[in-house]
């Protein structure tokens, strides 16, 4: 990346659940179970949204050895891989229900955004959870084969799943989504979904769809949600975003119109933004209290992107 130096925007943030210090090590995963009783063996908790973190703060521990984590998990460990040294590390899931009892325990139980957002984990773990909680996500909705009904089982300890019936395997899916900056000059795109905070504004998304280049998802989600149409789209960046397993494919996108069309079944509303004012937004100085998405996330980094003049 190429942008004019901003020094008062401050050093560039880490994008967030994308630095897993983890080897997937795809040829243990079939003897995967050997590995539990490795000395070394520790397991993140995890319960739908929710973590399970051990420790006083404000920067927590979310590893346990087995014997923690089968007393408070349940279901089969999905093993993600192993560090550096050797160490395995697994994901099992928990009961969200259980929230109040693991917290009386003296665990802290946040969701996965608060931990990202508020740091409440050191930035190496965030890989490795956000793969456990997608994995988890997928197998929680596929336990039944998609060819013939049958309930299906878990191999490889959490990288398929077999039917007993049919012979059919299926393997963890990854939702692709475009993500774009939207820029005509000085000016950027950027819309509001109902389900956001107040005053948060960020760039627009949508599933890219069966048989469509990214190029050509970015230009139809853009004119679909706002009537905008786009030329010259340019891949930005990657980013594994585990609610609940997508890849958010970060984009730039060149406007060739700029009046709006607002389809309010997707979106709340949309407008164009000055550079001036998105920066006021990026650093929550907005005389309005309007701000865009936090730094853990890649739309904060495509906005940023665009303040800096690399795409004007």
């Amino acid at each position: 990346m190429s942008f004019i130096s901003r020094p008062d925007l401050g050093v560039w943030p880490t994008l967030g659940y994308v630095d897993s210090p983890l080897d997937r090590a795809c040829h243990l995963r079939a003897g995967a179970a050997d590995l539990l009783d490795h000395p070394a063996a520790r397991f993140y908790l995890l319960g739908g949204e929710l973590v399970a973190l051990k420790g006083a703060g404000p920067v927590f521990d979310p590893l346990f050895d087995r014997a923690e984590a089968e007393a408070r998990g349940r279901g089969e460990p999905l093993f993600l891989g192993i560090e550096s040294d050797g160490a395995p590390r697994f994901a099992k899931g928990f009961d969200p229900a259980l929230r109040e009892a693991l917290e009386g325990e003296g665990l802290t139980v946040p969701d996965l955004r608060t931990i990202a957002v508020s740091g409440l984990i050191a930035p190496h773990h965030l890989g490795p959870v956000a793969c456990g909680k997608a994995l988890r996500a997928w197998h929680t909705r596929h336990g039944f084969c998609a060819n013939c009904g049958a309930a299906s089982r878990i191999v490889d300890a959490g990288w398929r799943r077999d039917c007993p019936s049919c012979g059919a395997q299926h393997f963890p899916r990854t939702d692709p989504v475009v993500i774009m900056l939207t820029a005509r000059g000085d000016r950027c795109l950027l819309g509001r979904q109902p389900h956001f905070a107040p005053g948060m504004w960020s760039t627009l998304a949508g599933f890219v769809e069966p048989g469509e280049t990214i190029e050509d998802a970015v230009r139809r989600e853009t004119l679909e949600e706002a009537g905008v149409r786009t030329g010259e789209v340019r891949y930005f960046a990657t980013q594994p975003w585990p609610f609940p397993m997508s890849l958010m494919i970060g984009c730039i996108a060149q406007a060739t119109s700029e009046d709006l069309v607002i389809d309010r079944n997707e979106l709340e509303d949309a407008r164009w933004f000055g550079r001036d004012e998105v920066t006021l937004m990026l650093t929550r100085t907005h005389p309005d209290g309007l701000f865009v998405p936090p730094p853990i996330a890649i739309a904060h980094h495509l906005i940023r992107s665009f303040i800096e003049g690399g795409h004007a």
